[in-house]
């Protein structure tokens, strides 16, 4: 099996507002895929699907590893081996790292090989140190976003979902996240990672870059394809598709209106 995560026709709304309009995209194992869009374009929105998000009504298909993930539970789909880096990620006080490996191998057929690799991985990632203290705590905004590739790489899921993991960090931190996304690829993954801006594809080589606009996948290519937005924006794109700005604002903005 090649293919990690195959989108098809994807559709999702909220309430009367449809955010995610027909969208295809696949990515295969070994893979490095990016979605780059404005703000409200619906990326947000398809990690909240593909994770099982419940606020959504979503149609279509989306397989992971071979399985249908719509209409399941989240733990379903995370055991079908879909995990998402979040943007904002949560502090956990009173539970070391360590200590949420070691639940999650008490859940899982494959316990023991899992908490075989966390030293391994860790060592290989520069994040030993982030074991045994609080998850997340008192870590600064790229120590948690590597914390987070760090609990990807030991979950060794099929597809992973990077969302806006470069968001609201400095060039150094942004560099150490890239560097910590390249140390976890490998054959047995896919990864799928959400941003707005061009400066994390300076340390990162992406299979495919894919432009969403008002819900839909307007343009796909390889890495210059980034380089040619950081220089045109988005406007182009809009225009070029006939999709109205209006339309282009929706979705996202109006989930962070509720």
């Amino acid at each position: 099996m090649s293919t990690a995560l195959a989108v098809r026709d994807l559709r999702a709304s909220i309430g009367s507002v449809e955010i995610l309009k027909g969208l295809d995209i696949e990515v295969g194992f070994g893979e490095l895929h990016v979605i780059m869009g404005p703000n409200g374009s619906g990326k947000s929105t398809l990690c909240h699907v593909l994770m099982g998000k419940p606020e959504y009504d979503a149609a279509g298909s989306a397989v992971v590893s071979g399985t249908e993930m719509l209409g399941t539970s989240v733990d379903v789909r995370a055991r079908h081996g879909i995990a998402q880096a979040f943007q904002y990620p949560t502090e956990i006080p009173g539970i070391t790292l360590r200590e949420l490996f070691e639940e999650l191998a008490e859940q899982r057929a494959d316990g023991a090989a899992l908490l075989a690799r966390v030293d391994d991985i860790a060592a290989r990632l520069g994040t030993a140190r982030f074991l045994d203290r609080p998850v997340n705590e008192g870590l600064s905004g790229g120590e948690k976003k590597r914390s987070e590739i760090f609990q990807l790489a030991v979950l060794a899921p099929a597809i992973a979902v990077l969302d806006e993991i470069d968001s609201g960090l400095d060039v150094d931190a942004v560099r150490e996240v890239a560097e910590a996304v390249e140390r976890m690829r490998g054959p047995d993954i896919g990864v799928l990672l959400i941003t707005h801006y061009n400066r994390i594809l300076q340390y990162l080589t992406p299979d495919r870059v894919h432009v969403m606009v008002a819900g839909r996948i307007v343009r796909s290519g390889g890495p210059e394809l980034a380089d040619e937005l950081e220089e045109t924006g988005y406007a182009e794109l809009v225009a070029e598709f006939g999709i109205k700005q209006e339309d282009a604002a929706t979705g996202d903005d109006f989930l962070a209106g509720l």
